[in-house]
C-alpha cells in the first residue's frame, strides 16, 4: 500500500529528551464500485490520528480537543469546500479523462514533514489499486515509473492546470507547515505525556525439544521509543527477538520480545525495560520457572489427604 511507503513520521528530541512527531499527512482511500463512490478521510500528526472526515455530512471531525490547532474557523470552513470539491474534482478526473472501469481503488497521501530540523517539505502521492502512480512535490506533477501511459497522460493534463497546481504548492508549503507547529504547540500536553509500561513475563510454545520460548510482554507505555532485552546479568541475550510497536487503543503503545533456550539455560535471566517515563529505573523481571503439572499435583493430594486425616480425628474425638 501507498501508505507504508509515504515516510510519515519524522523525530524532533528536545532538550529534555521529548520525542515528538513533526509531520501531518492527510490519508485518503476512494473506491468506485458498482458506479458509485466511497471516500474514507484522516489526519494523522505523526504515527497519532488527530481528525478524521464525515462522508455523509461533509465535514471533518476533530478527534482531540486541541485537532483544531491554532487556525481560525474561517480557515476550517475553506478547508472543508476544498476537500469536497476535491472529492468532486477528481472523481470526474479519474473517469472521463483516464477512463478507469469499475471497480478500481485510489490512495493517496499529502501533507508536509520536518527535514533536517529546518523546514518543511511538502509531498503529495497518489497510488491506483495500491500501486504507485503520480506524486506532486516543488509545483510539479511527477508519473511514477510503474504508472505507465495512464500516469504519464494524467501528469500532462494536471501540469497544465496553473490554478491547481499552485494551489496545491501553496497548501503542501504553507497552509500544512503553519498547520502543523501550531497542532503541536495546542497538543503539547498531551504529546508529551509520560505513562510507565507495565510488563510480565510467560512461556511461549515450545520451539523445539528441550527448549524453552520465554516471552517478555510490555504495553500501555507512551511516547513509542522503548528498550527491551533478554538478559543474563549484565549480558544482553542476542538471540532476543522484538516484535513490532504496536497501537493500544488507548493511544499508548505494546510490544513483546522472545527467546529460545535451553530448557536448562533459563535460570538467571531476566526482561529488562528502558523507557523515559521511569526516569532512569529500568524495569526488570526475573524469569522464575514453572514447577512442573506432575509436582502440582502431588501437592494437591497431599493437602487432600491431610485434611481427609484431620477430618476423621476429630469426628472420632468428639
Amino acid at each position: 500500500m501507498l501508505f507504508l511507503l509515504v515516510p510519515l513520521l519524522a523525530a524532533l528530541s528536545s532538550q529534555e529528551g521529548i520525542v515528538e512527531p513533526v509531520s501531518f499527512y492527510l490519508r485518503q482511500t476512494s473506491s468506485f464500485h458498482n458506479h458509485s463512490w466511497m471516500h474514507l478521510g484522516s489526519g494523522w500528526l505523526g504515527e497519532l490520528q488527530t481528525h478524521s472526515w464525515n462522508s455523509s455530512s461533509g465535514t471533518i471531525i476533530f478527534l482531540y480537543p486541541w485537532s483544531r490547532g491554532n487556525i481560525s474557523n474561517k480557515e476550517w470552513m475553506d478547508l472543508e469546500r476544498l476537500y469536497q470539491s476535491y472529492f468532486i474534482e477528481h472523481q470526474g478526473f479519474y473517469l472521463s479523462q483516464l477512463m478507469f472501469k469499475d471497480p478500481f481503488d485510489i490512495q493517496m497521501a499529502a501533507g508536509c514533514e520536518r527535514y533536517s530540523g529546518k523546514g518543511f517539505l511538502g509531498l503529495k502521492h497518489v497510488a491506483i489499486q495500491g500501486h504507485d502512480f503520480v506524486s506532486f512535490q516543488n509545483q510539479t506533477w511527477s508519473p511514477s515509473p510503474k504508472g505507465g501511459i495512464k500516469a504519464q497522460k494524467a501528469c500532462n493534463i494536471l501540469n497544465l492546470n496553473q490554478v491547481l497546481t499552485h494551489m496545491a504548492h501553496r497548501l503542501l508549503s504553507d497552509t500544512c507547515p503553519r498547520f502543523t507547529l501550531g497542532l503541536l504547540d495546542a497538543g503539547k500536553a498531551h504529546l508529551q505525556r509520560q505513562v510507565k509500561p507495565e510488563a510480565w513475563l510467560s512461556s511461549g510454545s515450545s520451539p523445539g525439544p528441550g527448549h524453552l520460548l520465554l516471552v517478555c510482554h510490555v504495553s500501555g507505555f507512551y511516547p513509542k521509543p522503548v528498550w527491551v532485552m533478554w538478559m543474563q546479568g549484565d549480558q544482553e541475550q542476542q538471540g532476543t527477538q522484538r516484535g513490532d510497536i504496536l497501537p493500544n487503543g488507548d493511544g499508548t503503545w505494546h510490544l513483546r520480545a522472545t527467546l529460545d533456550v535451553a530448557a536448562g539455560e533459563a535460570a538467571g535471566l531476566a526482561c529488562r525495560v528502558k523507557h523515559s517515563s521511569l526516569g532512569g529505573q529500568d524495569l526488570v523481571l526475573y524469569w522464575a520457572p514453572h514447577r512442573s503439572l506432575g509436582l502440582v499435583l502431588l501437592a494437591v493430594i497431599v493437602a487432600l489427604a491431610l485434611l481427609t486425616g484431620l477430618g476423621f480425628w476429630f469426628r472420632k474425638r468428639w
